[in-house]
């Protein structure tokens, strides 16, 4: 239903409202699938408008949840649109009515009849934040000439590691246009806690500042049951132990409560807390609300991230890191391995391979507040270490612009 309210939009046809109130130069178009890039691109067009004042900006977008959180990142000041379909038609109409002259795009988004079109068009090309994952660099390696020939209209590529730039290189990316310039989604989560923030989820969770808590954060199918396997290990010498379960999709939260139940656990979920005079009394809480988990970090003693027990590439470990936490991560972590390896190598972080052996951390940082401290204290020094990847990204961009613009690219060295 909500693909096809905006379906317009989807067709090209964007709002008269939302193009009318672009006025200034350069026009930029952003465009990140979802919640993740939507951050990215809040970070990067903070940036931007310090760069280049006077731009006028519109971002795009793909789902509701990432449309919905642009438009409260943004409110007003920016307008935001659903992304055309990747058709000629669509894409010609939805770049006629903006006329950016510069089109951006987020992470791993490579749209090849709307990168065709606005080559055609006459529009710059830049791939900001860029990353290629290792299932994903398979799949475009099929088809590299294709890639190659989708690649070749970019004026920039400004990726995340160097991993990155080696693997869009190896798809047909000229390695003049390629530039490596670290994590944005790093500038959205790499703030200063407030403590304000951890007294609240307190006095919402009914926590004593003693209390142990163990967060497990976008958690992925598979890998609640191994946390089960490793929480009742723990509880075993810590029966006061809590234990916070975040799905990355809240949608399978009926799932994890069943296998909670499965047990003979008590659980309970986020939405019933705070509601009337209901306290949270169980020692299991499943998050079925979005946007909350920075914030729940806050209250962890040790944290684990997830989709890492798992083959699904890991999650964040820096939000966690900037409120002090120790962090806890499977072997997959190959989308975050830049945030992983900073963390690994200040020794701020610890990898489990299995149940057993998270149970076993569990029980090391229980055991050894001091060791705890310490690895959380490390992996806050790290976190506040990576800022600034929004300001190299969108300097890209201001290059783009300036008179050191180069016809073949934006060289790297």
């Amino acid at each position: 239903m909500g693909f096809l309210k905006h379906f317009q939009e989807r067709l090209g046809f964007l709002p008269a409202k939302a193009v009318k109130s672009l006025s200034g130069s350069p026009r930029i178009w952003i465009h990140g699938a979802s919640l993740g890039e939507i951050r990215v691109a809040a970070a990067i067009i903070k940036s931007l408008q310090a760069k280049l004042p006077g731009c006028a900006i519109v971002v795009s977008t793909v789902t509701a949840h990432g449309r919905n959180l642009a438009l409260e990142i943004f409110e007003k000041e920016i307008p935001v649109v659903y992304a055309p379909l990747d058709l000629p038609g669509c894409a010609l109409q939805a770049l006629s009515s903006v006329r950016p002259d510069v089109m951006v795009f987020l992470e791993t988004e490579l749209w090849p009849v709307w990168i065709f079109t606005a080559r055609r068009l006459g529009i710059k090309l830049a791939l900001l934040n860029g990353r290629i994952s290792p299932r994903s660099l398979n799949g475009y390696l099929k088809f590299r000439p294709f890639f190659r020939s989708v690649l070749k209209n970019f004026d920039a590529f400004s990726m995340i590691s160097k991993t990155d730039a080696d693997r869009i290189h190896t798809m047909g990316a000229p390695s003049g246009k390629i530039r490596v310039n670290g994590n944005a989604k790093y500038d959205h989560t790499i703030i200063s806690p407030d403590p304000a923030v951890e007294q609240e989820m307190r006095r919402i969770l009914n926590l004593a500042p003693s209390d142990r808590v163990i967060v497990a954060g976008s958690t992925r199918g598979g890998e609640e049951a191994m946390l089960l396997d490793a929480y009742e290990a723990t509880r075993a010498k810590y029966p006061d132990i809590f234990l916070i379960l975040a799905p990355r999709h809240i949608k399978r939260a009926p799932d994890i409560c069943a296998l909670i139940r499965n047990r003979g656990l008590k659980y309970q979920l986020r939405t019933e807390i705070g509601r009337g005079n209901v306290e949270r009394t169980a020692q299991i809480l499943v998050i079925d609300t979005f946007g909350e988990l920075f914030n729940i970090y806050s209250v962890a003693t040790v944290v684990f991230c997830g989709a890492s027990l798992v083959p699904l590439g890991g999650q964040n470990p820096l939000e966690p890191a900037v409120w002090g936490k120790p962090i806890l991560y499977g072997p997959h972590m190959e989308d975050f391995l830049d945030a992983k390896e900073m963390l690994a190598s200040a020794g701020g972080s610890m990898r489990v391979s299995n149940p057993q052996e998270l149970a076993t951390a569990f029980l090391d940082l229980l055991d050894h507040p001091e060791k705890a401290n310490t690895l959380g204290h490390r992996a806050r020094e790290t976190a506040f270490q990576t800022q600034a990847a929004a300001h190299r990204h969108a300097d890209v961009i201001r290059i783009l612009f300036s008179k050191r613009t180069f016809q073949r690219g934006i060289p790297i060295d």
